[in-house]
């Protein structure tokens, strides 16, 4: 049951408010912020939602007595991601914290996001983060223990003492096991209806990345922001990233691209050569890379069939069998029509005993001369894996890699890799990024079987928020342990997860043997979308999704429940519908699948299962 939490907050966190001219506001009028003590209370339609205990540096914090600065427009293209054309309009207001430090704070329509900017920094070391959001306990939330690899569960919970998992990267574990340490997006429902999702955005060189730490016993409820390992003697002005809390109900957060707003702009003049798509990838049904030139066949000749425009090429393809070469391998998909995309290891995390190729990008000199090559012989674009964490080094390379690779005209998917801080609006290049508990566990541990279907509707609301999202989705097949969703459901995934290198996890054979017209649908599936709209949902329990591609709507929507559940479809914004098709699911039959031209209200689904509707506009 949701609890009316509201007063309960109000009672224990009562704000004073600076007395100013006129109360920071968004332009729509829905957030406003003020001062408590030396922080901010957040509000949304006059409700507090937020409350930030403090602000600053150690040695540099004080009551921040915010000043309006001037109006902010974000109005930019992207290449991919859940809207081509996006927009946003923010009010920055300053406030001086002292010795040359200054707060900068945004309204944006759909959130709020702060930095800290230091004048003359003289080769100084930065100082410590103050930086603390209060999170009360009995407020619902969904957060992730952090991990270098930000792979994990985001599960339901009213509290912070939630057990540690030993086996994540976790730097802090209190006395009794809770977890101390939380990775972003850090999604909180203050009210009910009402979301606040936390991350940052717009990492440059000499910053690192940040997480989230909270204490023990009182101090559990507040979660201080903590940047990761950052050596550089930062000399003159300096910037923080932005701190990012998107605000509002589902409808805001899931069309929210306020990540990306904050990012700088990509600088490139040619942008031409960068093409989002589908990929057939071939770890997946082998637990295995791809060191079998015939298996790499299997999955170009499936991309042939399929039209889908890549394929990856995996780990071990330094160690090829038969006599065959990444070379061969490269060639049989560029004669074919087929783009490869080839994996390389970082070789600053997982090292030893992980596949290769290894150290061929750490120095400047050996990632030229590499991505040189590939260019040379034809690959399209790098799977880089296994990343060491937030640090600023790690953060560095992967700006060093993205720029790198660019030279080259190289698409880049970061794997075992930080989540996406806006990096996607500042080298395009930058399609997918894995960051997230996906179908490649299925290879490793038995508990995704049961979890998945609840994770998977999580994940709209959390972590595909704030970017690209490789989840390698759309498995009808069954790897190291069993999946227990639907086919549909499955089907749902590759319309409700945005991410500009989609990858199709399954085997060939899996595939060619479904229906059709779901391999009419694989064929047409877009991965760049116009707009995005929330239908329907709640995080964990369902979720109802339409994304518009040119003339076409793609609605797609997942039970995560055990139990049929009939999920909610109103799609009166759609105009001019024409024909419909509508895959399902059912009890009885794997696939349902048939045509109509009534925009259905709604949609009875099966146990884990889904379903997916493509809608064709008629022309005005």
């Amino acid at each position: 049951m949701k609890m009316k939490k509201m007063c309960l907050i109000a009672l224990v966190w009562c704000c004073t408010l600076t007395i100013t001219a006129q109360q920071p506001t968004s332009p729509n009028g829905k957030l406003s912020v003020s001062t408590a003590d030396k922080g901010l209370c957040v509000s949304y339609q006059q409700q507090e939602v937020l409350r930030i205990a403090e602000v600053g540096y150690e040695g540099l914090s004080q009551t921040p007595e915010l000043y309006y600065v001037g109006d902010v427009n974000a109005d930019y293209q992207m290449l991919a991601g859940k809207k081509l054309h996006c927009t946003n309009q923010a009010r920055e207001y300053k406030a001086d914290l002292g010795s040359g430090l200054q707060l900068v704070v945004r309204l944006y329509n759909d959130g709020l996001v702060f930095r800290y900017e230091l004048k003359g920094m003289g080769g100084q070391p930065l100082p410590k983060e103050l930086t603390t959001y209060v999170i009360p306990e009995g407020t619902r939330r969904w957060m992730m223990q952090w991990a270098d690899s930000y792979e994990g569960f985001f599960p339901l919970t009213t509290t912070s003492k939630v057990k540690a998992v030993p086996s994540y990267s976790a730097r802090t574990i209190s006395s009794e096991g809770y977890n101390l340490h939380w990775g972003y997006p850090l999604l909180i429902e203050p009210a009910d209806g009402v979301f606040v999702l936390l991350s940052e955005a717009n990492i440059e060189r000499q910053q690192s990345a940040s997480s989230l730490f909270n204490g023990e016993g009182e101090q559990g409820e507040l979660f201080r922001v903590t940047p990761d390992t950052n050596e550089v003697p930062l000399t003159d002005d300096w910037h923080s990233p932005w701190r990012v809390a998107i605000i509002g109900e589902a409808a805001d957060l899931i069309a929210s691209t306020l990540i990306t707003d904050v990012s700088e702009p990509c600088q490139w003049e040619n942008v031409s050569w960068i093409k989002p798509g589908v990929v057939s990838w071939i770890y997946w049904a082998y637990n295995h890379g791809s060191n079998d030139y015939n298996i790499i066949k299997k999955y170009v000749d499936m991309a042939v069939t399929l039209k889908l425009p890549y394929v990856l090429i995996d780990a071990e393809w330094d160690e090829m069998q038969d006599g065959k070469t990444i070379e061969d391998a490269v060639a049989y998909a560029n004669s074919q029509g087929i783009r490869p995309l080839i994996w390389y290891n970082s070789s600053v995390g997982w090292v030893d005993g992980a596949p290769g190729p290894k150290y061929r990008l750490n120095k400047p000199e050996d990632r030229e001369k590499e991505f040189a090559w590939c260019e040379k012989i034809g690959v399209a674009g790098v799977k880089i894996d296994f990343f060491s964490g937030d640090t600023e080094l790690n953060m560095t390379y992967c700006i060093d890699l993205l720029e790198s690779a660019a030279k080259h005209h190289l698409l880049v998917n970061f794997h075992g890799a930080t989540i996406p801080r806006g990096w996607q609006r500042t080298y395009p290049n930058l399609l997918s990024t894995e960051g997230v508990y996906g179908a490649e566990w299925y290879n490793n541990v038995p508990t995704f079987t049961d979890k998945a279907a609840s994770h998977n509707a999580i994940l709209p609301f959390t972590r595909n928020v704030i970017g690209p999202m490789d989840y390698t989705p759309c498995t009808f097949s069954d790897s190291q342990h069993p999946h227990i969703t639907s086919n549909a459901h499955e089907l749902a995934l590759t319309i409700l997860y945005e991410s500009g290198l989609q990858h199709l996890a399954d085997k060939p054979e899996s595939y060619l043997a479904q229906p059709q017209q779901v391999l009419d649908f694989l064929s047409r599936l877009p991965n760049v979308w116009d707009e995005t709209r929330f239908v329907s949902g709640y995080p964990g329990e369902s979720v109802v999704l339409a994304r518009r591609s040119g003339d076409t709507w793609y609605v797609a929507g997942i039970n995560g429940s055990d139990e049929p559940k009939t999920l909610t479809t109103d799609l009166s914004f759609i105009e001019n519908p024409g024909n419909i098709q509508m895959f399902t699911d059912t009890a009885e039959r794997p696939w349902e699948i048939k045509t109509t031209d009534v925009l259905p209200t709604s949609v009875v689904c099966q146990p884990r299962g889904g379903f997916v509707f493509v809608i064709c506009l008629v022309s005005k």
